[in-house]
């Protein structure tokens, strides 16, 4: 798969069970060591070699523009002159610097996830494209993935992962609690995880132009019935950014050093 193939990612949340970080930020900005989740993502698909991106923008939209075009102030160290010229900053180093593009598709506020992902169709200019959601971070091997997809000859690839059970997980002999174990354990069956690949004629052949279209229903579920649906199953880490807890859970790792997300390199210093 070619690395110009664009990284959809799906922005247009509000994080409405996650108030207390998010009430005022869309969902894909709320932030895990500092940096946006969406952040995080793209750092993810950038290891991989992937530099091109379409966000689909909905709730609060500006605030994902406004964060890159300011994405140089906002990363680097810069000295700022008030006293004449132009005050422009001078920019002390490199940190901000990233091979990627990125197209940002306002996609309506109330749009369906396949609503949102119809509407960028003219921006899908490859055979095929990935996509995958604002809020959720993953050690999945976009290499992997990709070479599943071409492998399988079907129209769409989806990551299925473990979900993670939030309730303290019992095991019973008759009516008796034998065993309680308070911490979070995985669910044996598999959920989709996003991190899906297309074939560009999905979005032609699968999407229509209802507002309220959800990707996960019956485009999904049409593309499965129809023997076109491969499964990418990933047994690593993946979580999503659903409440206070996934917040503080994530941005735990992050601060101890133990993000299993996190695969790229970058200079400590900036740390």
């Amino acid at each position: 798969m070619d690395y110009d193939t664009p990284v959809v990612i799906l922005c247009g949340g509000q994080g409405t069970r996650i108030r207390e970080v998010s009430e005022r930020l869309p969902k894909a900005m709320v932030d895990i060591g500092g940096r946006p989740i969406l952040w995080h993502i793209m750092k993810l698909y950038s290891h991989y070699g992937y530099r091109r991106f379409i966000l689909c923008l909905g709730y609060k939209g500006w605030e994902i523009k406004q964060f890159f075009l300011d994405y140089r102030a906002h990363m680097s160290d810069f000295t700022l002159s008030l006293s004449e010229g132009d005050h422009q900053p001078q920019f002390r180093n490199g940190v901000a610097d990233e091979n990627w593009e990125i197209t940002f598709a306002e996609t309506g506020l109330e749009a369906g996830t396949g609503a949102r992902l119809r509407r960028i169709r003219e921006y899908i200019d490859t055979p095929q494209f990935m996509m995958t959601y604002g809020d959720g971070v993953s050690a999945v091997d976009i290499a992997n993935l990709a070479e599943q997809h071409t492998t399988s000859g079907r129209l769409g690839t989806v990551t299925g992962v473990h979900p993670t059970s939030k309730f303290g997980e019992m095991r019973v002999d008759a009516d008796v609690v034998a065993e309680f174990n308070e911490k979070p354990t995985q669910v044996t069956g598999w959920v989709s995880g996003g991190y899906f690949v297309f074939e560009r004629s999905f979005l032609d052949d699968y999407l229509d132009d209802e507002e309220d279209l959800f990707l996960e229903a019956e485009p999904l579920q049409k593309l499965a019935r129809d023997k076109q649906l491969t499964v990418n199953k990933h047994e690593g880490f993946w979580a999503a950014m659903d409440t206070y807890k996934d917040y503080q859970y994530l941005n735990g790792l992050w601060s101890a050093g133990k993000a299993p997300w996190k695969i790229w390199d970058d200079d400590p210093l900036t740390w």
